[in-house]
């Protein structure tokens, strides 16, 4: 009897060890993981972002500053599908590098699921200048940015959980996490600041515009190209209300209604924007100032991608502004009676000049690339 008992009692621990050890899917989990701590490096030095020098000082992050594995670990994770639901898109999906970060051409970026969001990818340029983020500012910090996408369900369509849980299965990534932050687990809090470190080392500033300006350069733009540069900054095109040339950031970081839209009342935008955000009717039918540099690599153009070229949104500010009752103020003033009616040889010299802004060797950056 003893002998039969004890057999019975080695069955059942054999079948408890077997199902203690392994997780629903037969693989180890991520405390499994045997590292040798010991063996791994801690030296991180700080990161050595270059300033360019017709760009303000660069802010920094003091709760997140940049180092050599905290920014390289960003970019694997901006480029790696694990985070979404079923590996197949990673951030770099919808913003390429070749586009200045933004996706391909597409008016609507697709999701893991084959569902298309409702608003264009924004450009992922000079974001340390930017707060706060999204078209309709809704995120107050790069870290909080990187949270939402993979959680969205018509972007990556995953849950924190299985994403920490995939990055906790793989070796390397322990390794990289501890690197770069000194810790055994992984969380999304640390994913997130990982991503923002990389994202904050995407700077452009070195465009043909940059260099025309630099003295001792010798590179000059051309006629037509300052043309369009004066149209620029002054009233005639009046571009720079909005999209700042004194700060050499062409944005204004501010919303504003650019009369995309005629409606009669200010509930009556499809979609809301900041006034989502603030529950403030007169901020619906406002979005972000972006940015113009790389603006040729960046189409199509405005929050909902209508807009397939430059031109059309040359023509939209000569002579299709539309009204509305919480147009912003610069537009209800300086662009009455449907925009600033441009000849035909000023559209084209503005184009020219926006075309300047285009900055090679930020879309050619071997740091920027996949490292995969």
């Amino acid at each position: 009897m003893k002998t039969i008992y004890a057999y019975f009692l080695c069955i059942l621990g054999v079948v408890s060890i077997s199902i203690y050890s392994c997780d629903d899917n037969n693989e180890p989990t991520g405390d499994d993981i045997a590292i040798n701590w010991d063996t791994v490096s801690t030296v991180n030095p700080a990161y050595q972002l270059e300033q360019p020098s017709n760009l303000p000082p660069i802010p920094v992050s003091d709760s997140n500053p940049l180092t050599t594995e905290g920014v390289e670990l960003g970019r694997r994770l901006f480029y790696d599908p694990i985070l979404s639901a079923n590996n197949t898109q990673s951030c770099a999906s919808c913003h390429a590098q070749q586009f200045g970060f933004t996706d391909n051409l597409r008016q609507f970026s697709i999701g893991i699921d084959g569902i298309a969001g409702n608003r264009n990818a924004m450009a992922i340029i000079n974001l340390p200048y930017v707060t706060p983020l999204f078209w309709d500012g809704r995120s107050a910090s790069l870290e909080d940015q990187a949270l939402q996408p993979v959680t969205n369900p018509i972007e990556m369509h995953n849950t924190w959980e299985k994403a920490v849980d995939d990055l906790m299965k793989s070796v390397d990534y322990r390794v990289r996490f501890y690197k770069a932050f000194g810790s055994k687990q992984i969380t999304k809090e640390l994913v997130a600041r990982a991503i923002a470190q990389f994202e904050r080392t995407l700077i452009s500033g070195k465009s043909k515009y940059d260099l025309a300006i630099t003295p001792g350069s010798g590179v000059f733009l051309t006629d037509q190209e300052y043309l369009g540069y004066t149209l620029f900054i002054n009233e005639e095109g009046d571009c720079f209300h909005c999209h700042t040339p004194g700060s050499n950031l062409f944005s204004d970081n501010k919303f504003h209604n650019n009369g995309l839209d005629t409606v009669s009342n200010v509930n009556d935008y499809a979609d809301k924007g900041l006034g989502d955000i603030t529950k403030n009717p007169e901020d619906n039918g406002y979005f972000r100032t972006t940015t113009l540099r790389n603006i040729e690599l960046t189409a199509p153009y405005m929050h909902d991608g209508r807009f397939q070229t430059l031109e059309q949104v040359v023509d939209h500010y000569s002579e299709h502004v539309k009204q509305a009752p919480n147009v912003d103020p610069t537009i209800k003033v300086f662009f009455k009676n449907g925009g600033k009616h441009l000849s035909p040889e000023n559209k084209q010299a503005l184009v020219a000049f926006l075309k300047t802004l285009t900055d090679t060797s930020f879309v050619n950056n071997p740091a920027f690339k996949t490292p995969f």
